[in-house]
């Protein structure tokens, strides 16, 4: 199995402001060195903002999802972000696995952040999504998913875990970024795999404040890429599938999880 390069797109988003985000990506994208996958922050394209009205994307119309399929096919490069989508009259934060040109995945976020008013705005989603590239299962994930850990759950199925890296793009707030650290590393733990986790800097339109700490964790809950802090850029980093299955087989837990 190949390894897979990892590209964390950690950048200062745009309040409300769609065509300014894709801009800012597509200058960060200029570095872009030969990523298999890069991650982009939550509501890439306009921050944390609850402004569904006027902000959201038809599902099969989406603009910024046309936008990110073209700089897949110009980059040869898999995205992962979300963004505001209706979809059959119902607002969704709806993650995005683009490559190739197409949307070969997508995982509405299945816990919403009743603190910000999230759950009165967007409905739920109501399970995992794994995807498949390049050999990898991929799980994806948003942001507030992170403090759930039923809802990245790994099992073996037929001898095998369920997953090997779990995705997070995320606006995490600076206060709580200690949080983030933690439970980014137990997740990687308790699951026996790589989790790559972006998340955005800058104040938002509700002057909230993001320092960033975007990482990448190994199985074993060391830091393949240390948190990067309160800085714009695009970082990349190789996880390799051996070592992960190595450090599986010298340490079984996995096979011991009931249900």
């Amino acid at each position: 199995m190949q390894d897979l390069i990892i590209g964390l797109l950690q950048f200062d988003q745009a309040w409300q402001n769609p065509q300014e985000n894709r801009n800012r990506i597509e200058s960060a994208l200029k570095n872009q060195s030969g990523a298999d996958v890069v991650l982009i922050p939550e509501m890439a394209f306009t921050g944390f903002s609850m402004n569904a009205e006027e902000y959201v994307e038809e599902w099969e119309k989406s603009e910024s999802i046309s936008w990110l399929k073209k700089q897949s096919l110009r980059y040869n490069t898999a995205f992962y972000t979300s963004l505001l989508i209706k979809f059959n009259g119902l607002y969704y934060n709806r993650g995005v696995f683009i490559s190739e040109g197409n949307v070969i995945a997508h995982y509405d976020k299945q816990h919403l952040f009743a603190f910000a008013g999230e759950d009165a705005v967007f409905e739920s989603g109501n399970s995992q999504t794994i995807v498949s590239f390049k050999g990898w299962k991929i799980n994806l994930q948003i942001c507030f998913d992170l403090r759930f850990p039923e809802g990245a759950r790994n099992q073996v199925i037929d001898g095998n875990p369920a997953y090997d890296l779990l995705l997070y793009v995320a606006n995490w707030p600076s206060r709580r970024i200690s949080h983030w650290d933690s439970l980014l590393v137990a997740r990687a733990i308790e699951n026996q795999c790589y989790v790559a986790a972006v998340n955005r800097v800058g104040v938002d339109g509700n002057h909230i404040d993001y320092n960033g700490h975007s990482c990448i964790i190994a199985a074993d809950g060391s830091c393949v890429e240390p948190p990067i802090q309160g800085k714009e850029g695009l970082v990349f980093q190789s996880i390799s599938y051996d070592q992960l299955t190595d450090f599986r087989k010298s340490l079984p837990f996995l096979k011991e999880r009931k249900g």
